[in-house]
């Protein structure tokens, strides 16, 4: 079986070649042209992104098209494709794999996953699903273990401004400059539908991150974790959330990755979190 997932699941290359994992291309609309986002290093892309200031560019998901001809490539050597990616409730990215899966249904037998997450939760699953995959599981096998990585995976993160939220049309004007006014860092999560949702707003970014640290020491206790540290261009912060969770969390895995380029069009560079599961999930698959 092959695996096909998207950009906005944060995948390494290295991962992308180890396990045959197929990524289709999410596109960020420059006024000078579009760019696959996975074609852009992310340094080149917020150095972009600040000297468009105050526009930004808009994102757009693989067409159909896109899907059907990834799917007919990979049907001449296996038929049978399992394509994960980001969630309906933030992009209509898995309604057009579907629609691609629809025009090449006489050629390729195709099975949708909806991860109801994106960047290293999304990850998560998609790692799951090829080393499962790999091991021989069978699709209800496998699909049984990505439901329980997909409940108890935690995707939360604070920014440092508002604005790219407010300039991409993701919170009203109003809101952003309220939070300015008052200097307010919001703490945003994945919720189960697969949308955002608030936590909580500190005072300034330090606050929010011991309060992310917090929320997760609340939710997962002493079970040993498997932590990714995420950030826009903010290695300090980085750094500084790092030494917090091996401060208060059990750790079993840690690593620190930078967000898609297409995920920051609409966060900007001042993003630091983090995407966690329980290790115990993941780790008779890791290898």
């Amino acid at each position: 079986m092959k695996i096909v997932t998207d950009c906005a699941a944060d995948m390494t290359n290295e991962e992308l070649e180890r396990l045959g994992v197929i990524q289709a291309p999410l596109f960020i609309q420059f006024p000078e042209g579009e760019v696959n986002s996975a074609d852009i290093s992310a340094d080149e892309f917020y150095n972009r992104l600040e000297a468009m200031r105050p526009k930004i560019p808009t994102t757009a998901q693989p067409s159909s098209g896109i899907f059907a001809e990834i799917y007919r490539k990979l049907a001449k050597t296996e038929k049978n494709i399992f394509s994960l990616h980001i969630s309906s409730g933030l992009s209509g990215t898995i309604n057009s794999a579907r629609d691609g899966g629809e025009q090449t249904k006489a050629e390729a037998n195709v099975n949708f996953w909806d991860t109801l997450t994106l960047s290293g939760g999304e990850r998560f699953q998609v790692l799951a699903a090829a080393l499962a995959n790999k091991a021989g599981w069978a699709m209800n096998a496998i699909q049984e273990r990505l439901s329980a990585i997909r409940e108890k995976t935690e995707v939360i993160y604070t920014l440092d401004t508002l604005e790219y939220l407010a300039r991409g049309g993701r919170i009203g004007r109003v809101q952003a400059l309220a939070g300015a006014l008052l200097n307010l860092k919001p703490i945003i999560r994945v919720d189960t539908d697969g949308k955002y949702s608030t936590v909580a707003k500190g005072r300034s970014i330090g606050k929010s991150m011991t309060m992310i640290t917090e929320h997760l020491k609340e939710k997962y206790g002493n079970t040993p974790l498997w932590v990714t540290v995420l950030h826009g261009r903010f290695a300090e912060k980085a750094d500084v959330l790092t030494s917090e969770f091996k401060e208060k969390l059990n750790i079993a895995k840690l690593e620190v990755m930078r967000i898609s380029p297409v995920l920051g069009v609409h966060t900007g560079p001042g993003i630091v979190g983090a995407a966690v599961v329980p290790m115990s999930l993941m780790s008779d698959l890791v290898v």
